[in-house]
Parts: structure tokens; sequence; C-alpha cells
């Protein structure tokens, strides 16, 4: 155990970091060798991604409803990595657009499949007082992956002359180590006598059921979520402000690096003092990194905001997590995760669309300024949450 979080939640930890190692190193390439290698358009770019995005999303509610309906959380799990670590020779020696969009929607329904059944294992492995710090440890294991695989691609282009295809090929290496733990440490916990009522289906009583507390926090997490907005906006406005186009990904690195500083400290503090005051205090810097996004003079200003950026993923992510674990039923933790995720999911996709119009017609202060607008509005809504 690490600090009391027990052994399977650590491995997941893991499991998520070499995942995210490996899908970072193809997907902050992926946009060049689509464009620069394979001489697609950027309408072919934004086809890939939306699709992509989109079989993700709506695949993650099935496969919760599934893992409550199995009793079994492991098998989903390992089918959704499975899946993805499939898919990275692929990128490799993809020779044509379509099939990298092949790739990409195989890679992105892994995901959906993993997510709910990951997600509600690690509620099903934990006691409730050490959830913050176990869904905190994970979201930190994750997000280090997420800026370590960006600067080992950039190590292996450095060191090959610019060999795209070779850092494909090499990152399937991490994503088979995570298929390799997760199949071989983690085990599932005894789920106990199998319930005598309905199976757990995907209806409108079997939402309902899933209750008010609940449905709480899946609106307070959608509203933070919709003002959210991609980080690719953070990069354009430090690229606006100065920053050199080839150093662009650094300021996800900087961002990251706060994000996975914080996420397990902030997890394992709200064990001891309770949820609802560090979240306020993550819509507040978020709020706070858009105003100073949208009136940032200068790049310094903007690696402020971008800092109070990371800090506000650190104060909600884990902690959003472990309040859905802590409010769904624990016979529909598996749902719950997927319709978080879903609902969650669709409030981004809404939101880049609206921050991208909004930078066209009002520019950066337009768009950060209405994340800032939304996120107070999202701020007063959990304040009041009974």
């Amino acid at each position: 155990m690490a600090g009391g979080i027990p052994r399977g939640v650590v491995a997941l930890g893991f499991v998520s970091l070499f995942m995210d190692v490996s899908s970072e190193m193809i997907h902050g390439l992926l946009p060049l060798f689509l464009t620069g290698t394979l001489g697609a358009s950027a309408l072919i770019l934004g086809l890939v991604e939306g699709v992509a995005e989109a079989a993700a999303q709506i695949t993650k509610v099935f496969s919760g409803v599934l893992s409550d309906r199995f009793g079994r959380r492991k098998p989903l799990a390992v089918l959704g990595y499975g899946l993805s670590a499939a898919t990275k020779p692929l990128f490799a020696f993809a020779m044509a657009p379509w099939l990298v969009l092949g790739a990409r929607f195989v890679d992105r329904v892994g995901k959906g499949i993993r997510g709910a059944p990951r997600d509600a294992l690690v509620a099903d492995l934990t006691p409730a007082g050490i959830r913050g710090a176990a869904f905190g440890l994970r979201q930190t294991m994750d997000t280090v992956g997420a800026f370590a695989g960006p600067l080992i691609a950039v190590a292996i282009m450095w060191a090959s002359g610019d060999d795209i295809r070779l850092v494909f090929v090499l990152a399937t290496i991490p994503a088979l180590l995570a298929v390799a733990i997760l199949m071989r440490t983690v085990k599932e916990p005894p789920r106990g006598a199998p319930a005598t009522g309905p199976r757990p289906k995907l209806d409108r009583a079997s939402l309902a059921a899933l209750g008010r507390p609940f449905w709480m926090i899946t609106g307070v997490g959608a509203m933070l979520t919709l003002a959210r907005v991609s980080e690719a906006f953070l990069i354009l406005r430090a690229t606006d402000l100065g920053l050199a186009v080839a150093l662009g990904p650094m300021v996800l690195v900087l961002a990251n690096v706060v994000y996975a500083g914080s996420a397990w400290p902030v997890g394992a503090v709200s064990d001891r003092i309770g949820k609802h005051g560090l979240l306020l205090a993550g819509f507040g810097v978020l709020a706070l990194a858009h105003l100073v996004l949208a009136w940032a003079p200068d790049l310094w200003a903007a690696a402020v905001g971008i800092v109070l950026w990371g800090l506000h993923l650190g104060l909600t992510q884990g902690l959003l997590a472990a309040e859905v674990a802590a409010t769904a039923p624990t016979e529909s933790r598996g749902t719950a995760f997927g319709v978080f995720n879903l609902i969650t999911g669709l409030a981004l996709l809404a939101a880049n669309a609206a921050g991208g119009a909004l930078w066209v017609f009002a520019g950066p202060s337009g768009t950060f300024g209405a994340g800032a607008a939304i996120t107070l509005l999202a701020l007063a809504l959990f304040a009041t949450r009974a």
C-alpha cells in the first residue's frame, strides 16, 4: 500500500501512467504525421479527432452499465486497455489517412470501454475513508504519463532525426506494459451474493435510481467542464503572447506538472477535512486562471494562468470522481461513472465549439471571460448544494 491505498489501486495508477505515456507519444505528433507525412488536410484531421472522441464518449456509458450487469469490472478494463495497445503499431505502419482514422477510432473505443469500469474498480477496492487519496493518486500517475509521453517523443525525435514512425513503434512498449500490469497485478474484490432484483440497465428508472446527490455532482462537473475548454486554447494564448510555436507543447507540460503534483496531496487532505471546501477552491482557482489568461499582458502572466489552470485540475478532478463513488449506489457504480463521463465529455465538446467561436469573434478575452463567468456560476451552484 501507498499511504494505506490498496495495492490494486497503485497498480491501476501504473496502468494509467504507462498507457498515457504511450498515447501521448503518438497524439503529440499525430497532427504533424497526418498533414505532413500522409498529406491529409485540416478537414481530415478534424474528422479523425471528432469521430474518435465521439466514439469514446458514447462507449463510456455502455461499458459502465455492462460492468454492473456482469458484476465484474476487470475483464472490461482489460478489453479496453488491450484494444488501445493493439492499435499502437497500426499508427506506425499507416500509409493512408483512413488507416489512421481506423486506428484512432479503435483506440478511443478502447478508452471508452475501460474508463467507467476502471474508476468503479478503484472505488470497489478502496475504503470510503481514503477514496479521495486513491482517486488523487490514480489521477496523479495518469497525469505524469500525460507530460512524460510528449517529452519522451521529443527526445526520440531528436535522437532519430525526426523519425515519427520510430516514435510510434516504441510507443507500443509502454502500452503492452500497462496491459501486463493490469492482468497480472490487479485483483478484483469479491462482489458478494448477486442481487436478486432486476439487473442494471440503461433506462429511465435506472438513471433515476442513481439519486439526486449523484445528479447534482454530475451537473456541477458538467458546468465545470463547460467552463474549462481545451488546453489547446492555452497554447494559442501563449503563442499569441510570444511563445515560439516549437515550444507550444511545453504549455501542456507546465499545466500537467502542477496537476500531477497537486492531485494526490489534495485527495489525501480531502479525506481528512472533506471535499466540499476544496472543490469550491478549485472552482475559484479556475475562475482566476480564466481572468488572468483573458487579460494577460505578457508571457509571464500567461504562465501564471497556466499554473493556476493545472492547480484547478488537481483540486477538482480526483475529488469529483470520489464524489461520484460516494453518491452512487454500489450496485450501479459502473453506470454512474459511465453517465458522469459521458455528460462531462459532451460538455467539453460543446465548450470547445463555443470557445473557438468566441475566439474568432471576441478574441481571447471573450473565450476566457465567458469561461470565468460559467465557472463562477458553477461555484455558486455547488456552494448551495445540500
